[in-house]
């Protein structure tokens, strides 16, 4: 059945190998204000660097909010080595009549080159798949950061073009390109990383 998360208890822990994804915490603060404070996280994201500690800490008290009101769907990435949150990852747009979800992701940059940011993003689109009965699942991003890019296409999503000046970002309209994948394709993706896996044993 198709599910719509209206509390926190619908948006689950998801376990991987190096990571836990879970929901946002006020105490969380110290670790979100380490990194949402830089220039080079927010670079190529909507959103500008936090100001202040104070900012984070409304942020984290809205995102409560918004939680238990079931309309905020990222997962806090944390690292299970460390303990620390290192980013978030989740779903920026779900709409459930067509069965559709636009992934998001970012990462503190300390811990970039890791492979975190892929690990994360293949187990949200296994949920969103599985538990959520998705049928394709988007990723968008400024086309400057290739980067991002590479994530997605390393998860199987397809580069699909690139939507010109389609969103006005800091005061700058930027070209934006767009990645996809659809049911089928994740269901043969993961078959084929199965596969590969087990040979590489």
């Amino acid at each position: 059945m198709f599910r719509y998360w209206n509390s926190p208890k619908y948006l689950p822990c998801l376990q991987t190998e190096r990571l836990l994804l879970r929901p946002m915490e006020r105490s969380d603060f110290a670790d979100l204000y380490d990194y949402a404070r830089r220039e080079d996280t927010s670079r190529y994201l909507v959103w500008t660097p936090h100001p202040s500690p104070d900012y984070t800490r409304n942020y984290l008290a809205m995102i409560a909010r918004l939680y238990r009101k079931g309309q905020f769907f990222d997962w806090a990435i944390v690292e299970r080595q460390s303990g620390r949150m290192i980013g978030t990852c989740g779903f920026t747009k779900l709409d459930l009549q067509n069965r559709v979800g636009e992934i998001g992701y970012v990462l503190n940059p300390t811990r970039h080159g890791r492979g975190y940011a892929t690990e994360a993003v293949m187990r949200v689109l296994e949920y969103g798949f599985f538990e959520l009965q998705l049928n394709r699942v988007e990723g968008r991003y400024m086309i400057e950061n290739t980067p991002s890019r590479r994530v997605m296409e390393r998860c199987g999503l397809t580069y699909e073009g690139v939507l010109r000046q389609s969103m006005l970002i800091k005061g700058v309209y930027r070209d934006i390109g767009i990645c996809s994948i659809v049911r089928e394709e994740y269901l043969q993706f993961r078959q084929r990383m199965v596969a590969e896996a087990m040979t590489a044993r």
